[in-house]
């Protein structure tokens, strides 16, 4: 008898949720035995007028689609309604940046959402749920949800890094002239943001370590280390809108993870709930190198070693985050 696996996706007409939702429903990524039932929610039509008519647009052609994994599409307005028994719930949708606007405008901007999704999920989802927040600033987005979700085990929780870790594999197999494939043991370190620490010091390329492959120091520091930051703007300065097929792509990559488990010898990135791992203050969600048994929960990699440059990135990163928390702390139940 075919498993079924509620996958609820918040901002399920975007541009990333289009990307996202048709490789949810294929097979990919919970296999050809699983039945899933997308349950995809849009904001009502009082806020945004077109948002559901796009959503209703989407299921129309996720249906003739045909897959034979997609048991049923549910759409709606309603948190309760799209989280109500999820076992995965992907919260893809959060208000942009507007004009004029600084990073901690933004952060207040999307806490009440996400004060209420964390609720609903703590509420309605499945008792197996695993949550993962790529809308941004997802870290903090993920900690105003989990914090106002907490019924919910704290190591369900995740915001995502891996788009940040599959643009830092790609940079390095670049230069390196080698295959994706090639490079492992990378880690994003810290923030969803242009403090993230790409760690190249603890990576390898066909298990040497990456420095003494691109033996160009000052390459790895000042030209790898800051593009993998701002990618994400250039990518917006090159084409005027936002990531959505890599977005989509390391979502998927995040939740693949959980399910398949990773490599023997290798890890990934996920931002998950510190529980002090590396001097992280715990509660904070924090990107980690994580292993996977496949069993739906993250293991943290301990005993990676920092030199200065590494030290000097990580406590940025660090610093940051503990200031976003101090800006929504009136959000964050106690």
């Amino acid at each position: 008898m075919s498993k079924v696996v509620r996958v609820a996706v918040t901002g399920a007409a975007g541009r990333v949720s289009s990307s996202l939702i048709a490789r949810l429903a294929s097979g990919e990524v919970f296999g050809p035995e699983t039945q899933v039932i997308l349950q995809l929610l849009e904001l009502p039509a009082s806020i945004a007028p077109t948002a559901m008519k796009n959503l209703e647009g989407a299921m129309y052609e996720l249906q003739d689609c045909g897959f034979s994994t997609l048991k049923d599409v549910i759409i709606t307005d309603d948190a309760n309604k799209a989280f109500d028994g999820a076992n995965w719930a992907i919260l893809v949708g959060a208000a942009p940046r507007g004009p004029g606007e600084q990073r901690a405008d933004l952060i207040r901007k999307n806490g009440p959402g996400f004060i209420s999704q964390g609720k609903a999920i703590a509420a309605k989802a499945a008792s197996d749920v695993r949550i993962l927040v790529v809308g941004n600033p997802c870290n903090t987005n993920c900690l105003i949800a989990q914090r106002n979700g907490r019924e919910v085990p704290t190591d369900r929780w995740h915001a995502m890094t891996r788009l940040d870790h599959n643009r830092a594999v790609s940079a390095i197999a670049l230069k390196a002239g080698v295959a994706n494939a090639a490079v492992t043991c990378m880690t994003i370190w810290g923030n969803h943001s242009n403090t993230q620490y790409p760690d190249f010091t603890n990576a390898k390329i066909n298990g040497k370590p990456v420095t003494d492959v691109i033996t160009d120091r000052a390459w790895l520091e000042s030209t790898f280390v800051p593009a993998n930051q701002d990618r994400g703007k250039f990518i917006i300065d090159t084409t005027k809108v936002s990531s959505s097929f890599s977005a989509a792509n390391g979502a998927i990559d995040h939740v693949k993870s959980l399910v398949k488990g990773t490599p023997a010898g290798d890890w990934t990135s996920a931002a998950i709930v510190s529980k002090g791992e590396y001097g992280v203050p715990a509660g904070l969600v924090f990107g980690y190198p994580c292993t996977t048994s496949g069993d739906g929960n993250w293991k943290v990699v301990e005993g990676l070693k920092l030199d200065a440059f590494g030290q000097a990135k990580f406590k940025t990163t660090l610093d940051e985050l503990l200031k976003e928390q101090d800006v929504v702390k009136d959000l964050l139940p106690s």
